[in-house]
């Protein structure tokens, strides 16, 4: 099997890794033991007919088994656990975009998190994927009428909590663009203005970088809490917000005085206001977009100066 062809099995696996775990790092390190399998099949003389399909079924098994032991180190994780977010470019089939946008949104991530491994893999494999039922009992191993329950479970959950935001991309990106012009320049005004009442502000520093403890809801908290990052970045010494695509949608990434990632912005709209912000300072979140920041560090030097 050439290389060419690895190369086209591996998107798709670290499509479906990492929309299962959540995770970069995670994703990477099963689409890598999958490849490996993979080439010590071909290596044995082992007749595939579909490398695909076996490529599949691989990393959904590994994936599976890496959200079992994963969830349990959630469990002790400091603060509120985030998806880590990846850059996302503009596809040109603009209905295709949206439907990758839709499956890699923070919001749905989170949401995934709620369902048993099993039920995500059925889940993403079913609604994401369009594979048939009888495929995906192939992948994991069960019959088509347990994968068919998996099925109706797992659409039940995520119908119950999936935020329904009707919203053009246009839109979106509109009003996010609006949003972090004002988180840049600390405008308390202009920030509640975009929120809406009930918008909730979401942290994650893993004890590794200053980050709000637990979630808060409401526009005027919120909007103060955003100034104070605002601030903080200020006493640092400054940062500058460029916007990007992250995870299908208009984000934004924070840096700092030397040219260092401070922060990742992901934010759901429902068009006309700001309805969730999602903030990942984790540095080791951040680790694959680019060289990070010690905020802790910089903090300390600017009180010592």
């Amino acid at each position: 099997m050439t290389d060419v062809r690895f190369d086209q099995l591996r998107p798709k696996g670290f499509a479906i890794a990492y929309r299962m775990l959540g995770s970069v790092s995670e994703a990477e390190e099963v689409v890598q033991e999958a490849s490996l399998r993979l080439y010590r099949e071909f290596e044995d003389g082992s007749e595939i007919e579909s490398p695909e399909a076996y490529f599949v079924t691989v990393v959904t098994r590994l994936a599976i088994d890496e959200l079992r032991s994963a969830r349990a180190r959630r469990e002790v994780y400091t603060g509120e656990w985030l998806p880590e977010p990846i850059v996302t470019a503009e596809d040109e089939d603009p209905a295709r975009h949206a439907e990758i946008a839709d499956s890699l949104s923070l919001g749905l991530l989170v949401v995934l998190e709620t369902l048993t491994p099993e039920e995500r893999a059925v889940f993403l494999l079913r609604e994401v994927f369009d594979y048939p039922h009888d495929r995906i009992a192939e992948v994991l191993g069960k019959s088509p009428a347990a994968v068919r329950q998996l099925a109706v479970r797992a659409r039940g959950h995520v119908g119950e909590r999936e935020p329904r935001f009707e919203t053009s991309r246009e839109q979106h990106d509109r009003l996010a663009a609006s949003f972090f012009d004002a988180f840049e320049q600390g405008d308390l005004e202009k920030l509640e203005s975009l929120l809406a009442a009930d918008v909730s502000l979401h942290g994650d520093g893993g004890g590794k970088a200053p980050a709000i403890a637990k979630a808060m809801w409401g526009r005027a908290r919120v909007a103060q809490m955003l100034v104070k990052f605002s601030n903080a970045g200020e006493r640092i010494g400054g940062f500058e917000v460029r916007l990007t695509e992250l995870n299908g949608g208009l984000g934004a990434l924070s840096y700092g005085p030397e040219g260092k990632l401070i922060s990742a912005l992901v934010v759901e709209t429902d068009g006309g206001e700001i309805k969730t912000i999602n903030s990942i300072v984790n540095p080791d979140k951040l680790a694959h977009l680019g060289p990070v920041a010690d905020v802790k560090a910089l903090l300390k030097q600017r009180r010592q100066t």
